[in-house]
């Protein structure tokens, strides 16, 4: 990590890759485009602390519902960036920035991300509401993984009544925070929950609970949809075709709906939704007609699905890579990926062992196959390096084939297993085939 500038207060920094960082990066980047996760095991033994080799392989054990591995793989990155950082650079003073558009530095928001929602799944809500804090303190003006949809409902699961309505108070006015869903709802419940506690004075409880009933009629005239979410059959469904986050408001803003599900609160919204005009009105589609990008990633991390359902064609039609969901147009690059080429008739990709799945036609097969490797490279790195390749291939010092026949083998062979040649085995040892053809 390098200190970019400082100004106004504020210190800018930003992560840098070595050079050997970067040979990793690329081949991170040749092993997620094979679609095998074990290419990225491979990369893993020789860069054990590749930062997005970590989190990509910490989401797919987390699709295995291996929670445990994937905690201990996004903390492994974590570690990896801590030791990186800055002596000036400082998670709590709250005046440190990283540049979301520099590709080295999304890492750490999506570690940070993927931390805090294991923690808010562990049932630490207080903890979890600290590392949202953090990562809207990196860039607070861009707020490049819009946490401000998520840091209410982190607020209300910890009891921290009092931050929220402070954030909602000094934010308004150049924030617009009434305008989100989420805070439309939320602030509300906030000063009701407040209203409810017993060692406050009765005029504060009192002023509160108007504040509260006042600000609900307010969300559920602007989002009917929310309302409809929080009590079913009650008020106005937003029309489908509507973009997010009008058509989505319920999903987005009530994502924390069982802290609603208790007596007194439903039955406080009982009686304000009597009073309150749930009915279409012509403001949301003035200002909801195109989500910004900030949101649309906000909505694949969150992985909530009708709402990812109501992403516009332009997004969902478009590669979304879990280690990089939905890059910024402006990126700032420092280094650029190589190009793809061949070399010797051997692709860029052979640097790389790269794994392609077998078949098992039947028990026998399997049996055999077991007592081979798990995957079968590509091409021989000898070739691929220049040297010789006899004497290395374990084909003894035959000449091996030019490059035609080489692509006209992968051709025949692609998707099944490689012809194989009988080995001899070595004075005093046996095979595995003949040990199975024993039993």
């Amino acid at each position: 990590m390098r200190l970019l500038e400082s100004r106004k207060g504020l210190s800018f920094f930003a992560f840098e890759h070595s050079e050997e960082y970067q040979q990793a990066q690329h081949k991170f980047l040749v092993a997620v485009e094979s679609m095998e996760p074990n290419n990225i095991v491979v990369l893993l033994q020789t860069s054990p602390y590749h930062v997005d080799s970590l989190l990509q392989l910490s989401d797919a054990c987390r699709f295995q519902e291996d929670q445990e591995m994937a905690r201990d793989l996004v903390e492994r990155a974590l570690y990896s960036m801590e030791c990186a950082f800055h002596p000036l650079f400082s998670l709590t003073s709250g005046a440190c920035r990283l540049d979301y558009r520099r590709p080295e530095n999304r890492s750490f928001y999506l570690a940070l991300y993927k931390q805090m929602s294991f923690l808010e799944k562990r049932g630490c809500p207080r903890t979890a509401l600290e590392y949202c804090k953090l990562i809207l303190s990196l860039e607070p003006d861009e707020d490049p993984l819009c946490m401000l949809l998520l840091i209410d409902h982190l607020a209300l699961r910890a009891r921290n009544y009092e931050y929220l309505i402070r954030l909602f108070q000094e934010w308004e006015a150049h924030r617009n925070l009434s305008q989100l869903p989420n805070f439309a709802f939320s602030v509300p419940l906030a000063y009701f929950l407040l209203s409810q506690q017993t060692d406050l004075p009765e005029h504060e409880r009192s002023s509160a609970r108007e504040k509260a009933s006042l600000l609900i009629q307010q969300a559920l005239t602007m989002f009917p949809g929310g309302g409809c979410r929080i009590w079913p059959g009650v008020g106005v469904l937003s029309s489908p075709s509507q973009p997010l986050p009008a058509a989505q408001a319920g999903e987005l803003c009530t994502s924390g709906g069982h802290l609603w599900k208790e007596h007194t609160p439903m039955s406080w919204l009982g009686s304000v939704m009597g009073s309150a005009d749930c009915g279409p009105g012509t403001l949301r589609k003035v200002l909801y007609q195109r989500a910004p990008r900030n949101i649309h990633r906000h909505v694949i991390l969150s992985e909530i699905k009708e709402a990812v359902a109501a992403l516009p064609p332009d997004v969902t039609t478009q590669s979304v890579m879990g280690f990089d969901p939905l890059p910024p147009s402006d990126t700032i690059y420092s280094y650029v990926r190589p190009e793809r080429r061949e070399r010797n008739s051997v692709t860029w990709e052979s640097q790389l062992c790269v794994c392609r799945p077998r078949s098992f036609p039947s028990p026998l097969n399997a049996r055999v196959l077991a007592c081979q490797p798990l995957y079968s490279p590509v091409q021989t790195c000898p070739i691929a390096a220049g040297g010789e390749a006899r004497g290395r291939s374990g084909w003894g010092s035959e000449p091996q084939p030019g490059p035609e026949q080489a692509d006209a083998g992968c051709a025949r062979h692609d998707g099944q297993l490689p012809p194989q040649r009988p080995r001899v085995p070595r004075p005093g040892c046996t095979s595995s085939l003949n040990l199975l053809r024993s039993r």
